[in-house]
């Protein structure tokens, strides 16, 4: 049976003309208890930015393991760096940034270009293996946003990703493009991503110092129009992850009410409109996650 909030979370989504994945847990909890919400849980569906969240754990690894040193320096030219709107592509000079302030970067504002370099640093396998052992087995990080621009310039028969975007933002056209497909884009389930968000909070992912800090800096993501945007108040602490690409919009987040366990909530989205800006679908993010963390934080499962 369809419990209330899930038919609940289905009508937000249709409502906002997107198709859309969710789920939530309570942090601590055993996965297995029943205590959920899930739409579509273990549908295969599309990362984009959202593997950013992986990446960092794998560098707070190397961090805890002292292969990579945080305060370690890195010179970053922007005329070499993969392209986006925010972060250190858009600077105009060379810089130098330690590789704790490039993840600071990369999370806080998805820098694309400091995402690449990080990935550069730790490589494939080492998110592999950290996928892995937290058993996240449906999850896969292929390439990062580099080798996504690339395969969307020839998806979309262009010569520049700046071209092959605002192709993709045509309605009139209905494109069929590896970025939006989970069989060759980089992949993850919503219920995967609670399990990592459980496991960063509780210390599996990253111990001590290294996992403090991957929830710190969660924490101070400035994107506030998705997750948060169901939750504006100044007691409740949201930390989370955007993702988006063309009609994709997702987050994954930890939303903590004072004095609560914290609820661990994943949403994946798919627009039928392809326009850059779709703010009913960013809503319908936070609308959704509001319902489930409500539910779980009440205590019923219908």
């Amino acid at each position: 049976m369809t419990s209330p909030a899930v038919k609940r979370i289905c009508d937000v989504f249709a409502d906002a003309g997107c198709t859309g994945w969710l789920h939530a847990r309570r942090v601590g909890t055993p996965a297995d208890d029943g205590a959920d919400i899930a739409v579509g849980a273990d549908d295969l569906v599309v990362l984009a930015s959202v593997y950013k969240l992986p990446l960092l754990v794998s560098l707070c690894r190397a961090f805890d393991s002292g292969s990579v040193v945080p305060t370690a320096t890195v010179r970053v030219n922007p005329a070499d760096c993969t392209p986006g709107p925010t972060g250190v592509s858009t600077f105009r000079d060379p810089v130098v940034l330690s590789w704790r302030d490039l993840a600071l970067s990369m999370m806080t504002v998805s820098d694309n270009a400091a995402a690449d370099l990080v990935l550069g640093q730790v490589g494939l396998e080492s998110i592999e293996q950290m996928l892995s052992e937290l058993g996240m087995t449906s999850t896969r990080v292929i390439g990062g946003t580099a080798d996504a621009h690339r395969s969307l310039v020839i998806d979309a028969h262009a010569h520049t990703t700046a071209e092959a975007f605002a192709a993709l933002a045509d309605n009139d056209e209905a494109w069929t493009v590896s970025a939006y497909d989970p069989s060759f884009a980089s992949a993850t389930t919503p219920r995967d991503m609670t399990t990592l968000l459980d496991a960063i909070w509780t210390g599996r992912a990253v111990p001590g110092p290294q996992g403090e800090f991957i929830r710190q800096v969660m924490a101070a993501q400035v994107w506030q129009h998705r997750i948060r945007s169901g939750f504006p108040y100044s007691d409740v602490d949201v930390a989370g992850k955007t993702g988006t690409i063309g009609a994709i919009r997702n987050e994954v987040a930890v939303v903590t009410f004072p004095g609560e366990i914290p609820v661990a909530v994943s949403v994946f989205t798919r627009a039928a409109r392809a326009d850059p800006v779709l703010p009913v679908v960013d809503a319908a993010i936070g609308h959704a996650a509001r319902i489930a963390v409500t539910e779980l934080r009440s205590g019923r499962i219908d």
